[in-house]
């Protein structure tokens, strides 16, 4: 079992040692292990839970929601429907943005256009 230091995670993630804390102590993370000196030191698993957290916060999922995510990750296989409801209405939200996105940069492709037109 592979297991990394709190550097090694940042390194990884992309995550501050502040930020991995704070995401422990609010239960987005769940209570991560430590060494015999008390370090912590974070598993496979962790760091492969964090890249989902890191997607979730990336497309805008509000932190309350994330959290509950976790706790319905946690809680077992029979939330599985839950956590598909939770990511689907995430979904919804993400794919109106990537719309509203692209109308933006189709908006500012047509002015490109027009001035590369003008100037010939």
């Amino acid at each position: 079992m592979s297991v990394y230091t709190p550097g090694q995670v940042v390194e990884e993630t992309g995550f501050s040692l502040d930020t991995l804390r704070y995401y422990e102590r609010i239960g987005l993370l769940e209570s991560i292990g430590r060494n015999a000196a008390g370090q912590r030191r974070f598993t496979q698993e962790d760091v492969g839970w964090l890249g989902m957290v890191r997607c979730l916060r990336d497309t805008g999922m509000p932190i309350a929601e994330m959290i509950r995510f976790a706790e319905l990750t946690r809680a077992g296989e029979h939330t599985i429907r839950e956590r598909v409801a939770l990511l689907e209405a995430h979904d919804r939200r993400v794919q109106a943005q990537v719309d509203n996105l692209l109308e933006k940069q189709a908006a500012i492709r047509n002015k490109i256009g027009y001035y590369r037109s003008v100037v010939g």
